[in-house]
């Protein structure tokens, strides 16, 4: 067998083989070892494992001898023995690598390898899938392997209790879906007790698909958001002004990342409609965003492509599924300002109350792993943003399948009608096929040629996920036609009939060039699986939505020479590389989009791990003042820097305004009058102030209560929350503007970098500042008039 794998894979990965070739061959060696073990003694395997990791082995002293468990139990639990290929894969995957498993090759048998292997650690695995149908299916069918081996296995959906989520995230293995990986995270940052908490810390994961997780959803961050009035009159008005913009002379739109900006044009149009001289001026950045989101609203989105209006509702449409998302809103008033395009009622805001992006999720783990089909393409991106390679795995028995070349042509009208032909052609025989459609407008487009035509087929734009994984699995029977967007049902293997089979297998169509080769080559990675035989076959057209977003005029120019053939298809074979080259475009366009997202998110990183580790401090800390004594400390001293600054002469330093802001956090402040004394520096003042703040922080030893502790944990997370949440507030304002100063010729990112942080230390006072009030406001009630002790009041 492994000579065999030698043979299938590229010789350039014979180093990358031959690093784990001796792992396999002790792994084979063990089998019949493993075999003559009774069930009971096999699962005390793996209490003999766990006891040589808590005397000092690694998981490396085990890995093999825990692999050929593993694989044993999956023959007597699942009836399914680990070929040497998804050992290669499991190996990989422990490595904190990616795993390129072909279409059908077992990657889901492959995660109960490293999973079984790091779980016996006893901190916790996370097999991360992308939907909950995938979820739920691998937690059937792979938790009964896990448990016969004595490890506890969870299931994290959406939807399920805290007391559910908890028990989940405890089990030794934990099956789930990306999103909600993500969100739970943020929601345990927004509790107000550390024991609602579900998580525990982070320490291997298994992404299947992890394209799909990681690259694809990676320009879309995890947002929490909460409902917010919105001005309905301000959308208004914005919506019929941005009707009246014209592109290049109003506003600026770039076609390849989608970003809107003003041009001089349009921002005096906008002061002179709401009479201001500056747009850009701190008062008016609500306008501002009000605006822009207004342009966006009429230039980003369309109508029946993005969204529908029915029953008087706007509702989002997902461009990977076709389907649409009952009751998902779009947030930071965008949502607001689609209505108000519509003519619709206004609904509520949504405010960002908590932000994450996937990126930086995902790098909280200490080890992450991943498996896909399709890989390769960005393996740059997985290095350098992850630090993980991507190992090709050989398929089990060799792929089969007859990739075709594109037929290209110049219409998408001579596209179409040659989809028919091919469709006429193959139909005959009997063999089944799929025909692979981006978006729900375009699956209407083949429905109808289909139609009049006088085919039958399934069409999967719209259905539920059983529903979905059901049609696709059927795909493959012989004479079926389905159409289906290029997610639907992703990780369900389309099976051959023998009928089917005996007829060249599934024939897969491509209707157009995906923005990445990743998506094209998961599309024919739908037929060919397991040895099966299969075609492929891309029909295109110089005017499908990848040429017109990123090649316009050189398509234009490159029209003039074009030499068709019968039925217009294109003879140029130039055109190819064309449109190899833009395609290679377009992944560089959106590897820049998410580049960006996460350069921004980074700025926002660092400061989310200062608040939400504040955060749990507050919570956890069981005597707060070791928390809140150097918070006064730093109250005063930044009060008297800010009032009392040395660059103004002490004669008109505004000492007044200084008592007053002191007396607010030190009650004490109130017996003293700064203006008695008299002061040449800065520091003076603070040494004046250093014995009321020393006496105060004295009294709060006894004037703080175990009951005034608890109501000061539950005012300073909610004014630390509050206080957090204005500060995304102004970071989204702040990253609105990246485009101004990319017209202005100044490097965006290293400005938002410094506003950022700027705008950070201001909040971060803010939040002690409060803390400190608080505390001060919660005594006082505790120690009015005379004390018995004869002390002053605090």
């Amino acid at each position: 067998m492994i000579e065999s794998m030698k043979k299938i894979l590229p010789l350039k990965k014979e180093h990358q083989w031959e690093k784990y070739e001796p792992s396999v061959r002790v792994i084979n060696d063990l089998e019949n070892q493993m075999k003559i073990l009774t069930d009971d003694q096999l699962k005390a395997k793996t209490t003999q494992f766990q006891k040589q990791l808590h005397n000092g082995s690694t998981i490396y002293d085990i890995r093999e001898e825990a692999f050929a468990v593993v694989r044993e139990a999956a023959s007597r639990v699942l009836g399914m023995r680990h070929f040497d290929v998804q050992l290669v894969g499991g190996l990989v995957l422990t490595d904190g690598n990616i795993s390129e498993m072909a279409t059908g090759e077992g990657k889901t048998l492959v995660a109960t390898l490293p999973s079984y292997l790091k779980a016996l650690e006893g901190k916790g695995v996370h097999v991360i899938t992308v939907n909950e149908y995938l979820a739920r299916r691998d937690y059937e069918t792979m938790g009964p392997l896990h448990e016969f081996l004595g490890l506890s296995v969870g299931l994290n959906v959406p939807q399920i209790s805290q007391t559910e989520k908890r028990a989940a995230y405890k089990a030794d293995i934990t099956y789930g879906i990306g999103t909600e990986f993500g969100f739970d995270f943020l929601r345990d940052h927004m509790v107000k007790d550390l024991n609602q908490k579900v998580q525990r810390p982070y320490h291997f994961a298994i992404v299947d698909e992890i394209d799909s997780v990681l690259v694809d959803e990676a320009k879309t961050p995890l947002i929490i958001a909460g409902k917010m009035k919105s001005s309905a009159n301000l959308h208004k008005v914005g919506a019929k002004l941005a009707r009246s913009f014209k592109k290049d002379h109003d506003y600026e739109y770039d076609v390849e990342t989608k970003s809107v900006t003003l041009t001089e044009n349009g921002m005096t149009k906008i002061e002179r409609a709401f009479a201001i001289d500056n747009l850009f001026d701190i008062e008016h950045q609500t306008l501002y965003h009000y605006m822009i989101q207004a342009i966006r609203a009429r230039v980003m989105f369309e109508r029946d492509v993005d969204y529908i209006v029915e029953d008087n509702e706007l509702k989002l449409v997902d461009l990977f599924t076709g389907r649409l998302m009952q009751g998902r809103t779009m947030s930071d008033g965008l949502h607001q300002a689609l209505e108000a395009k519509e003519g619709l009622a206004i609904s509520e805001e949504n405010k960002p109350q908590a932000s994450l992006t996937v990126q930086n999720y995902f790098r909280m783990y200490p080890s992450l792993s991943g498996m896909t089909g399709t890989a390769k393409t960005e393996e740059k991106e997985f290095q350098t943003v992850y630090g993980m390679d991507v190992v090709e795995i050989p398929t089990n028995k060799p792929v089969l399948r007859d990739d075709r070349p594109d037929k290209v042509f110049v219409t998408k009208e001579q596209k179409y009608e040659e989809l028919v032909r091919e469709v006429e052609n193959v139909h005959q025989t009997g063999q089944p096929i799929l025909i692979g459609i981006s978006s729900i407008l375009q699956s209407d487009q083949v429905a109808e040629y289909l139609d009049r035509a006088g085919f039958s087929y399934e069409l999967l734009n719209a259905k539920s996920m059983e529903q979905e994984v059901q049609l696709i699995s059927l795909a493959g029977q012989k004479g079926n036609i389905t159409i289906a967007t290029n997610m639907a049902g992703r990780g369900t293997d389309i099976k051959l009939s023998e009928k089917a089979a005996d007829l060249g297998g599934l024939h897969v169509i491509g209707t157009e060039r995906h923005e990445s080769r990743r998506i094209d080559h998961q599309l024919k990675g739908r037929s060919g699986r397991q040895g099966d035989p299969g075609s492929s076959q891309f029909i295109i057209s110089l005017e499908d939505d990848m040429i017109e977003r990123f090649a316009q005029v050189e398509r234009d120019r490159k029209l003039k020479s074009i030499k068709t053939g019968e039925y217009g298809q294109v003879l140029n074979k130039d055109l190819h590389k064309f449109i190899d080259t833009v395609q290679k475009i377009s992944e560089g366009s959106h590897y820049n989009i998410r580049e960006l997202t996460l350069k921004l998110d980074d700025v926002i990183n660092d400061q989310r791990k200062v608040i939400y580790e504040l955060r749990d401090k507050v919570l956890q800390e069981p005597k707060v003042l070791s928390l809140l004594s150097p918070m006064v400390n730093d109250f005063v001293t930044y009060e008297v820097d800010r009032h009392c600054p040395e660059t103004i002469v002490p004669e008109n330093w505004p000492l007044e305004h200084l008592e007053a802001e002191l007396q607010r956090g030190i009650p004490l402040m109130k017996k003293m009058t700064l203006s008695e004394y008299s002061y040449e520096t800065t520091d003076d003042v603070k040494q004046a102030v250093r014995p009321t703040l020393d006496a105060y922080l004295l009294q709060l030893e006894e004037a703080v209560t175990p009951a005034i502790e608890s109501s000061w944990k539950q005012g300073a997370v909610m004014k630390l929350d509050q206080l957090w949440i204005r500060h995304l507030e102004m970071m989204n304002r702040l990253k609105e503007g990246i485009g101004i100063r990319q017209y202005q010729q100044e490097d965006p990112i290293r400005l938002y970098q410094k506003d950022g942080l700027d705008i950070f230390g201001h909040h971060f006072y803010q939040i002690k500042r409060e803390f400190v009030i608080l505390m001060a406001a919660l005594c006082r009630p505790a120690k009015k008039g005379e004390n018995k002790g004869g002390k002053e009041d605090v």
